[in-house]
């Protein structure tokens, strides 16, 4: 495995093994110091052409916990702003000495384009409205621990609700919840769903109320209102009323549901009820996940399979 760019190509047995590697490294960080030197001399520089908390701050953090070297590259305040072309910042950067660069990008297909232009491993961080799918791999793993499914996802059902059209999370967990067995519900309005789901493993509604009472896992989705250049609902208080989780479809969850989201959420839009009130929310537990999985990606793609017990010194 040198890159990890859709999940696609990473494959139900891709899927399954990262997993098994992400129990490995929750372990270390469990640890009173979450650290090991299994990545020691590698550098992995972190090049976001896009805003990002949660992505950048969660690999960073899974860099170091394995001993890495870390770069940041800061758009803002780089030769790009001089009209520096990317293919130019990537060999710039690369002949630094690089062992992977962690790729989010507006524009879809990027992350595929930098790994023709250097030897060094690239990990999709989440490429326009493409793909994301570190994003899908924590999804994974963490409704494989909070329902106990360490085997698959096979009856479980999962509705993925809100803004289908511009998300990449919502693309790469389909096709991961898919491939271990899961039935996937897509909830939106037409406006808000991609021009065609030809191919696409899921069953479609137009109403959270056809499925909060029927689901294992509800997968709420922010509008993402940075790429809507239209108007394609006619009001969010409408969208909230059709779509948003309230207090009392909150109330109609199955005993054992889980309720999650990618983030950064709207509050009183998609979401209209206080997560941290939710029984079922691990949304949380999303973003703790989001560093032992993203530990395990870089292990498998930089590691030797070395390192991994013992503490750094």
């Amino acid at each position: 495995m040198k890159h990890l760019l859709s999940i696609d190509e990473v494959g139900t047995d891709g899927l399954r093994h990262l997993l098994d590697l992400s129990d490995h490294m929750a372990e270390i960080n469990r640890r009173p110091v979450p650290k090991v030197p299994a990545l020691r001399g590698k550098t992995v520089v972190s090049l976001f052409f896009e805003d990002s908390t949660r992505t950048r701050l969660s690999f960073e953090t899974a860099a170091k916990r394995l001993s890495a070297d870390t770069m940041t590259f800061s758009v803002s305040t780089s030769s790009v702003n001089k009209g520096e072309s990317l293919r130019d910042t990537i060999e710039t950067v690369a002949a630094m000495g690089v062992d992977a660069f962690v790729v989010r990008h507006m524009s879809s297909g990027v992350p595929w384009q930098i790994s023709r232009w250097t030897e060094a491993s690239v990990i999709n961080a989440g490429d326009g409205w493409h793909e994301h799918p570190t994003q899908a791999l924590l999804d994974c793993y963490t409704i494989r621990t909070a329902l106990n499914r360490p085997d698959g996802f096979e009856g479980l059902h999962i509705a993925i609700v809100g803004d289908i059209k511009h998300s990449r999370v919502a693309r790469s967990d389909v096709w991961a919840f898919a491939a271990l067995g899961a039935r996937v519900t897509l909830v939106a309005p037409e406006t808000l769903l991609p021009p065609s789901l030809d191919g696409w493993p899921v069953d479609v509604a137009h109403h959270i109320d056809d499925v909060v009472s029927k689901v294992d896992v509800l997968y709420m989705l922010r509008m993402q209102r940075e790429r809507i250049h239209e108007a394609l609902v006619p009001s969010l208080r409408e969208y909230t009323s059709r779509f948003g989780l309230t207090p009392d479809r909150a109330g109609r969850l199955r005993q054992h549901a889980i309720v999650m989201h990618p983030g950064p959420m709207n509050r009183g839009v998609e979401m209209a009820v206080d997560p941290s009130e939710l029984p079922g929310s691990v949304i949380a537990q999303q973003v703790t996940n989001g560093v032992s999985v993203r530990m395990a990606v870089l292990f498998q793609l930089l590691g030797s399979g070395s390192g991994l017990a013992g503490e750094a010194s």
